[in-house]
């Protein structure tokens, strides 16, 4: 829950590279990839599209590196 939580307080920010950082964590924690989508489109609505995207795109990398996409 805590990496989930963190990971929308991330987007609301705009902190691009640490979500990089906190996925990695999340999937170490047993976060699912379907987690992680409902998280960045739950954000979209309350943090915008713009912030969502980039969400996405970095989460999306980092699970590309993991051999997760």
């Amino acid at each position: 829950m805590r990496s989930m939580l963190t990971i929308a307080m991330l987007v609301a920010l705009g902190r691009a590279q640490e979500i990089r950082w906190h996925v990695k964590g999340a999937i170490n924690n047993g976060v699912s990839k379907d987690e992680l989508r409902e998280v960045l489109m739950h954000s979209a609505i309350y943090c915008g599209i713009p912030a969502a995207v980039d969400g996405f795109r970095n989460a999306s990398a980092v699970l590309a590196e993991l051999g997760l996409e």
